[in-house]
Order: C-alpha cells, then sequence, then structure tokens
C-alpha cells in the first residue's frame, strides 16, 4: 500500500546559457540519485547560435504536507522575474517530471508524468510498482534511497498533439473473436528495438500475464516486425495485449483490447432439467451463472409470464435467476437468454417434465440429500455444497426406484489450480515461477480430494504441470519435489472403492496419468553436491549426482516388499560423461500403483491376469539439461514365486491408454532365489508379472526340446527311406494306398515343419524380422498340414466303415485329398496373419511361433483339437465295426490286411495328438507342476519317432516287404479273429478294387 508521506515533486527547468556551447551545470536530482540517470547535463534542444544553448535542470521538490492540489501539475508558471531581460541564465520553461509518494517502509514509489519516462538501464535495476493505476512499463518504479532520480523526457513526435512518437504500431485482425477462432497480433516497428515481450491482463486483474508459446500460443518475430497467434479463443484469453520492447532508451507499450463472447459449455445451469409434481410444488427456481468477463450481459426469460426475474453476483460469477410461481399445466422448456450488445443471444434451455396422474415415480428421499418426486427415466439433480462448482445426480429408474448417487462437484480452489495449470501449458504465465507454487498447493487439496472428480481433476493438474516442466526444461528444488511426493503418496493412499474405481470408470487411463506425470516432474530434480533422499508410505525417492570421474557402476536398494534392487553398469554410463559432464540419476519406487494401472499387456503378454508385485520402479538418467531414455539397469525383484515376465508402463499403447511390454526387457537367471532379475535396455517405469499358469524357463526342458525335435527329424528321414524302398509293395490296394499317401505326406510336413522350428531361435526374433515372420508362418502352415492329413486318412476309413459296398475313385480322391491336406491349412495361416501381424499379436514375444496369449495360437490349437476329436470319433467306428463281425464275410487276405494297418494306424495316432495337445492346454489354463510340462514336451517333440514306430514299421505290410528285401525269404502266413468281417467289408468291392490299380 502506497501512503502518501512527504510527497516528492521532480522539476525539469529550462535555461538558456550564454557562452560557449560546452557548459558543466549542476543537476541536484540527478546527483543524488546515485548517477543512475546518466551524468553530464540533459539538453532537450540545441540553439542554432554559437553563444546560447538550453540546459534542463532537475529539481528536487520536498512537500511537507502529505496530500498536494492535484491542480499543481496544470497550474506550474514562469516567475515573473525569469521573463526579465537580464544578461543571466533566464528560465525559459517548468515542467513536472516525477511524482513520489513513500509508504510506511521508507520505499519511494515514483510514477512519471504523461511525455517522461524512466530510463531503460534504470528500469532493469528497480522493481516496478504494483498498484491499481496501471501504470505503462518504466513509469513506475520502487526506488530504496531516499532521493531518487528523474523521469527522462520521451522522444518527440506530433508537433501538433505533442505527443511522444512511438516507435511501432500495433494492429489486430479483430477486437471480438468468437470462441474458437483464431487471434492474431502483429507489431510493425519503426525503429530497432529489443527485449520484446507479449502480455495479457485480464479483466479485473491487478497485473499482466506474460504471454510464451504452447499449445494454444504462437510468437513469432522478423526484421522490422513482430506477431502473436492464439488459437481456440475461449473466455480466458479476453482482455487487455500489450506488446513491450526496448528501443531509443526506453521501454514502450502498446494495448489492443480484445472481447470472446461467452459459449453455451460456459453457462452453468441448475437445474438443467427438473421433474416436478404441480400438486407438491406449485412453484419453482430456475438459474444461469456466469462466469466473469470483459461483456456486459442481460438475460431473459422465455416463457416468462407469471414468474419473477432477479440476478445477483457470487463467486465471481453472475446468476439470473427466474422464480415461477405457477406451474405449468404441460411440459415446458424455458430458455435463459443472454443478451450483450452487438452480439446475437445465448440461448440456454432447460427442460421441465410435469408428473401426470399414473406416472411412475420415484419417491421423496431425505436420507442423504434432498431428492424431491421425480418421474420414472428423469435424472433429479441437487447442487453442490459450499465451495465446489458442479452438481449432484441421481436416476429415477423405470421402475420407481431410485438409483445412486452420482456427483461431479469439485472443490472450487482445485478447479482454480487446474485452469492455471492448463492455461501455464497453453502459454499463459511464467512456468519458473508458477510451477512451484501450484505444487506446493497439491498436497493440501489431495488431502482434502472427496469425490472421483476431484482425484481427476487433480491428475489432470499434474499431467499439465509435468508437460509444462518437458517442455520448458524447467528444474525443480527440493521444496517443489517433496511437494510433489507429498501429494503423490496421498493419491496412492485414496480409497479404491470410493474414489479410484469410479474414477476408473470414467477415465480408464486416470493411473497411467499419473505415472506418467509423476514420471517426468520426480525426474527434474536439481540437484547440488548433497544426495536426495525422501521415503513416505507409498513413495520412496534416491537422487544422486556423479561425476565425470565416477570409479564404478551405479547400484540402488529398497527396503521394501519385496526387496528391490537395480543396477546401471559403469559400461553404460560412461558415454554420458565424455564431455566432463556431471550425471544425476533418480531412482524412485511408487507402491500400489501396479494394482491402479489398467490390466492392458502388449504382444508377448495376452490377455491373461498376471499378479504383480506391488512396486513400480522408475529410473531417469539426467545429463546437464538433457534426458537420456537409453541404457543397460538390471534389476532384482525379491521374494517372487512363479514365471516373471520383466516389463515396463508403455504409454503410447493401446491408443494413448498404456499398457505392460515386454520389447527390451527379459528374464535372466538370479543368483538367489526365489528372485527375479530383469535386464531392460531403456529407462523407464518398470515392474514384473509373475504368470502361475507358464512353462517355467528351465534348460532342461530346451534341451529336451532340442533333442526330441532332433530325434523326430531323424525318425521321420529314415521313414522317407523306407517307403522309398517299400512303396510298390504296400500300396497293391486302393485302400494301402489312400492311407499310406496320407501317412507320406505327414511325415513330410512333419520333416518340414520340425527343421523350421528347430532352426527358428537361430533368427533375429521381432515382427520386423522378415525371416522370423517366415518361420512361423511355415511352422504354422506345416504343423496344420500334418494334422489336416491325418484328418483325411481318418475321414477315408470312415467311408470304408459306413458306405461297406462303395468305393472311392482314385482320381477323384487323391485331388480332394491334396486339398484339404494343404489347401485348408494355408487358409489358416494366411488368415491368421493377416489379421493378427497388424494388430502386433502374431508372433511371441522374443521366438519365432505364433503368440501363446492371443487369437493367434487359437487359430492352431482349434484345429488341431476339432481334428483329434474327428479321428476319435472313426476310431470309435471302426472299433464298434470290429467287436460285431459278419461270419459270411471272407474278403482277400491282402486288402484286409490293409484295413487292419489303417485302423492300427489310428487307434495308435490318435491317443498320441490327442494327448500331446490336451496335455498342452492343461499347461496353458491351470496351475500345473513342471511334470506335465515334460511329459508335454516328450509327446510333442517326439512325433516323428512315434510316427515311424507306429505308422510305419509295426504295419504287417511294410515289415514283410523289407524281410523279403533284406531277408529274401517270405514271412508266414497269420490269422486272426477279425479276418471274417473285413473279408466281408473288401470281397463286395472287389470290382472296383481292380479297376483302381
Amino acid at each position: 500500500m502506497v501512503c502518501s508521506a512527504a510527497p516528492l515533486l521532480l522539476l525539469a527547468m529550462t535555461l538558456p546559457l550564454m557562452g560557449s556551447p560546452v557548459v558543466q551545470a549542476s543537476q541536484p536530482g540527478q546527483s543524488q540519485a546515485g548517477g543512475e540517470s546518466g551524468s553530464g547535463p540533459l539538453l532537450d534542444q540545441e540553439s542554432e547560435a554559437e553563444e546560447s544553448v538550453l540546459v534542463s535542470v532537475y529539481v528536487h521538490l520536498d512537500f511537507s504536507d502529505k496530500t498536494w492540489p492535484p491542480a499543481v501539475s496544470r497550474t506550474l508558471a514562469l516567475p515573473a522575474a525569469s521573463a526579465s531581460s537580464a544578461p543571466r541564465p533566464l528560465l525559459t520553461g517548468v515542467r513536472l517530471t516525477t511524482e513520489c509518494h513513500v509508504n510506511h517502509e521508507g520505499y519511494f514509489y515514483c510514477a512519471c508524468v504523461s511525455g517522461y519516462q524512466w530510463n531503460t538501464s534504470i528500469c532493469l535495476h528497480h522493481p516496478p510498482c504494483q498498484s491499481p493505476h496501471n501504470h505503462q512499463p518504466c513509469d513506475c518504479l520502487i526506488f530504496s534511497h531516499p532521493e531518487p532520480g528523474y523521469c527522462q523526457l520521451l522522444p518527440p513526435g506530433s508537433t501538433v498533439t505533442c505527443l511522444p512518437a512511438v516507435p511501432g504500431i500495433l494492429s489486430l485482425n479483430s477486437e471480438l473473436q468468437m470462441p474458437g477462432n483464431t487471434l492474431s497480433l502483429t507489431l510493425l516497428l519503426s525503429q530497432e528495438a529489443t527485449n520484446l515481450s507479449w502480455f495479457l491482463r485480464h479483466p479485473r486483474s491487478p497485473s499482466p500475464i506474460l504471454l510464451q508459446p504452447g499449445t494454444q500460443v504462437s510468437v513469432t518475430s522478423s526484421q522490422g516486425q513482430a506477431a502473436l497467434s492464439i488459437a481456440n479463443m475461449s473466455r480466458h484469453w479476453a482482455g487487455e495485449y500489450m506488446s513491450c520492447f526496448e528501443a531509443q532508451g526506453f521501454r514502450w507499450s502498446l494495448h489492443k483490447v480484445v472481447k470472446v463472447p461467452l459459449k453455451a459449455t460456459d453457462v452453468a445451469r441448475l437445474p438443467d432439467r427438473l421433474s416436478i409434481s404441480c400438486a407438491t410444488s406449485p412453484g419453482f427456481q430456475l438459474s444461469c451463472c456466469i462466469p466473469s468477463t470483459n461483456l456486459v450481459y442481460t438475460a431473459a426469460w422465455r416463457p416468462g409470464e407469471g414468474s419473477r426475474a432477479f440476478s445477483f453476483n457470487a463467486s465471481g460469477s453472475a446468476c439470473f435467476v427466474l422464480a415461477v410461481q405457477r406451474c405449468p399445466a404441460a411440459d415446458t422448456t424455458y430458455t435463459c437468454d443472454l443478451q450483450s450488445p452487438g452480439l446475437a443471444p445465448l440461448r440456454v434451455p432447460i427442460s421441465i417434465t410435469i408428473i401426470q396422474d399414473g406416472d411412475i415415480t420415484c419417491p421423496e428421499d431425505s436420507s442423504v440429500l434432498t431428492w424431491n418426486v421425480t418421474k420414472a427415466g428423469h435424472v433429479a439433480q441437487a447442487p453442490c455444497p459450499e465451495g465446489k462448482r458442479g452438481a449432484v445426480r441421481r436416476l429415477c429408474r423405470a421402475d420407481g426406484v431410485w438409483g445412486p448417487i452420482n456427483s461431479s462437484c469439485t472443490d472450487m480452489r482445485l478447479l482454480a489450480l487446474f485452469n492455471r495449470a492448463k492455461l501455464l501449458q497453453a502459454g499463459q504465465g511464467r512456468p519458473a515461477e508458477e510451477v512451484p507454487q501450484i505444487l506446493a498447493q497439491l498436497p493440501g487439496q489431495a488431502a482434502e480430494a472427496s469425490s472421483p472428480s476431484d482425484l481427476l481433476i487433480l491428475l489432470s493438474t499434474m499431467k499439465y504441470l509435468a508437460n509444462v516442466v518437458a517442455k520448458a526444461r524447467i528444474q525443480l528444488d527440493r521444496s517443489a519435489l517433496k511437494n510433489l511426493l507429498i501429494t503423490t503418496d496421498k493419491v496412492l493412499d485414496m480409497d479404491t472403492g470410493s474414489l479410484w474405481t469410479l474414477a476408473q470408470a470414467w477415465k480408464p487411463w486416470a493411473a497411467s496419468t499419473l505415472l506418467l506425470a509423476v514420471e517426468t516432474l520426480a525426474c527434474s530434480l536439481r540437484l547440488q553436491d548433497q544426495p536426495f533422499a525422501f521415503s513416505l508410505p507409498n513413495v520412496l525417492q534416491q537422487s544422486q549426482l556423479f561425476g565425470p570421474t565416477f570409479p564404478a557402476g551405479y547400484s540402488i536398494s529398497f527396503s521394501t516388499q519385496p526387496p528391490l534392487q537395480a543396477q546401471i553398469p559403469r559400461l553404460s554410463l560412461a558415454p554420458l560423461v565424455l564431455n566432463g559432464t556431471e550425471i544425476s540419476i533418480t531412482s524412485l519406487v511408487l507402491r500400489k500403483l501396479d494394482h491402479l494401472l489398467p490390466s492392458n499387456y502388449g504382444q508377448g503378454l495376452g490377455d491373461s491376469l498376471y499378479a504383480t508385485p506391488g512396486l513400480v520402479l522408475v529410473i531417469s538418467i539426467m545429463a546437464g539439461d538433457r534426458a537420456f531414455s537409453q541404457g543397460e539397469v538390471i534389476m532384482d525383484f525379491g521374494n517372487m514365486d512363479g514365471s516373471p515376465h520383466c516389463v515396463f508402463w508403455d504409454h503410447n499403447l493401446f491408443q494413448g491408454k498404456g499398457g505392460w511390454s515386454k520389447e527390451g526387457c527379459q528374464a535372466q537367471a538370479a543368483s538367489a532365489s526365489p528372485t527375479a532379475r530383469c535386464l531392460c535396455q531403456h529407462l523407464t517405469a518398470f515392474s514384473v508379472l509373475m504368470s502361475p499358469h507358464a512353462a517355467p524357463e528351465e534348460p532342461a526342458l530346451a534341451l529336451l526340446t532340442q533333442v526330441g525335435l532332433g530325434a523326430s527329424i531323424l525318425a521321420l528321414l529314415v521313414c522317407l527311406g523306407v517307403y522309398r524302398l517299400v512303396w510298390r509293395v504296400v500300396v497293391r490296394n486302393k485302400v494301402a494306398y489312400f492311407r499310406h499317401a496320407a501317412l507320406l505326406n505327414m511325415v513330410l510336413c512333419l520333416l518340414a515343419a520340425d527343421t523350421c522350428f528347430l532352426g527358428s531361435p537361430l533368427l533375429p526374433p521381432g515382427p520386423r524380422s522378415p525371416l522370423c515372420l517366415a518361420a512361423a508362418f511355415l511352422c504354422h502352415f506345416l504343423y496344420l498340414a500334418t494334422f489336416f492329413w491325418m484328418l483325411a486318412q481318418a475321414l477315408v476309413l470312415a467311408h470304408q466303415l459306413v458306405f461297406v459296398f462303395h468305393q472311392l475313385p482314385k482320381h477323384r480322391v487323391l485331388p480332394l485329398m491334396v486339398l484339404l491336406g494343404y489347401l485348408c491349412p494355408l487358409g489358416f495361416a494366411g488368415v491368421t496373419l493377416g489379421l493378427y501381424l497388424p494388430q502386433g499379436q502374431y508372433l511371441r514375444e522374443g521366438a519365432c511361433w505364433l503368440d501363446g496369449k492371443g487369437g493367434a495360437f487359437y487359430t492352431f490349437v482349434g484345429p488341431v483339437l476339432a481334428i483329434v476329436g474327428v479321428n476319435g470319433l472313426v476310431l470309435a467306428m471302426a472299433l464298434l465295426k470290429l467287436l460285431r463281425p459278419s461270419l459270411s464275410e471272407g474278403p482277400p487276405a491282402e486288402k484286409r490286411q490293409a484295413l487292419l494297418g489303417v485302423i492300427k494306424a489310428l487307434l495308435i495316432l490318435t491317443p498320441i495328438f490327442g494327448l500331446t495337445w490336451g496335455l498342452g492346454l492343461a499347461t496353458l489354463l491351470e496351475e500345473v507342476s513342471t511334470v506335465p510340462h515334460y511329459i508335454f514336451t516328450i509327446l510333442n517333440t517326439f512325433q516323428g519317432v512315434f510316427i515311424l514306430l507306429f505308422g510305419c514299421l509295426m504295419d504287417r505290410k511294410v515289415q514283410e516287404a523289407l524281410r523279403k528285401r533284406f531277408c529274401c525269404a517270405q514271412a508266414p502266413n497269420t490269422t486272426i479273429s477279425l479276418a471274417t468281417n473285413e473279408s466281408y467289408i473288401l470281397e463286395h468291392s472287389k470290382g472296383g478294387s481292380d479297376t483302381a490299380r
């Protein structure tokens, strides 16, 4: 507050001096100001004559009265003696330059009168006055010494107006800016200007706000021109715009006033809709409230008959109320028409529903708030408590029962911080000053948060602050960081049921927003020589500063449950200090956050639910003012049971909602057990997911898989060699031909599939590797082809069992078998590739095989299980047929043996395939020990061996052919009890058999 004690006046008097043009004159006001206004005489004007020059002398006048007449500055006149013609220097003019007031603390508030201004050098060393007089830049300064300097005369302008010449012109595209438009201000300069700044003074705001580049503000400058552009105009950008710059040794300011009309969302309606019974409530009140603006608004209500309208101001807003004293007979929509001169009316509707006799209603309820009788299907509305903004709503269900209460009430102080942070991100304000100020107020607001909307507004405020800090590269001090960590601790400690669950129902990415904000702000600490450590129940942070010659790598441990340790090898840190730069490493542990993050899992993790340790570790490295995101980090999570998946939170997954990802991270065998060790190649927010159903990553299983595949490949090659020797002997009838043709194609497909699968680990994994994609596609196709050829074999046998007297022609059946065995699996594999590869769910993480947790894997398992089921039915049909033989059946022995070979192959192969994949599903879906995994691996990888033994070598015709070839002896004939039934089936198809050979 400025007190008018001992006022001061500084006068400028102009005297003509006779003699030499070079004159030394004393200037009391200047000398006692410490030389801040310059030294030597100030010459306003020089005479053309050599013997005369005008000199300005500044005089300091003290007034004993606390006030003086305002007319003093207008009545200054020359004394009569000054007008004489004496040869001594004459006083030719007296002008008032500066008015000074002294406050109760002894500070001088000195303001320049019109046409004068403080020099720029003085202006930079003294604070400006903060007073309601709205002084221009460098017009009013605060001095601590008793006799300040003086204001200087501005450069002369027009001789007619006698105003100073401003070296610039400020133009505006439109004084009235509609909401959503873009404001354009252009400054044209006639003199070289420096220190150009843009300011905005809001209506009823005492001090201007600095405008800087942001999400809405754009500033450009070139030679002799500068421009300010503001996108998406709203009421927050209405006010007086100022362009301030320095030119000709003075500070200049140009002004433009911009008005922005309100839009419908700026108007608060209470209620926005109303259901009322005229029998119980003959009257009601409606209101529409608008925030403060630099436009004048009036309101007109329609319909307004029989009602009384009035207005009042409260909490920085103007409210227009309509008191309806007579209830309308039918449903009515009232309209609040907000009018401002020169603008179209802003119409805000409020719907009124009248409850008629017989309507289903919800009864009056005063248990928590007062809820009046409401018509079914409508929403009742109640005002928020004092100090909060929003509304409380409650649905009256169709059956006349009240629904739950939904509150959107938000603390007005928290809303003010939210708007301040949002505008700071848009470009209003000074981030280095305002971010710590906002952070200092957040702990108190977090402690008082009582609704989901409070929590969401708080998280959004932190997000805006993080964006500002990241863009402006602001470094926070310890006090600001402590306020952030205290706020985070309180947010993580909020009730999950009443706050977090409802907040995440509205905004599923709320916890991801918190993580990103804390991750950004916590890593912006400005470290001094001493390390920083801060511990709270839910937040632990440790920051250290390393010089260019640190001896070892970085290591940190946290006494959490489970225990947590992290290391960064020295080799990863050494490239950061090549230029002698100090680096700071920050480690932040957040408890409870992993349970709040949504269960979104990226490629290689699928949709299963994982157990988490309750910890999220954030590590960041700063070298100078640069943040580094790449670096090797080793983490040990103690007391972990199950199969670990080392993950980090990727904010870009799932359309920006975030999700867990394994990219760049892998689990390693830890020295201590049970401990999950993770190795990641980047720095971010880490955690570990424990899957109790995943296959254990044991070296023995990997070795057994390789041995089994190698044995299968060798067995299948032997099988092909056997068929090369005995093929003509074993395919002498159509049944044998179909069976061995299917088995031969099975061998070829399985041989190629096992070879591809065994060699795939040698390829670089990942969806960007063409070789890895090709290997996964071929494995998928070839393994499916193996099973489809098995299905073809089963269908041929089923036809022989059902259609006893019908023979299959070879020229028709064989092409159908080829189509079934190769075209169908090719279609499955192609569709799977086209469907899941764009979604990033095709390849398993770190392997060239289908994603075991996504839909791609089920396009393989589904057809396999279906084929196993069909084979089981065919096997049951064959067994039932053989258990009821006919005594009249007597086919040739050769065809009887071929049919028995088919049944024997299915009897053995079907359980092998079925047990293998049935047990495989059990290991995926149920919590099992390691024993089923070993059984599954043996049955799966040794398939080629089983085919060689049971499908090839145990075939009687193959055995006879091998004996003939290598032993040169006829094998003895044997009889079996099923001969009569087989003979009957094949005897009636003899004619067709001869034709088909």
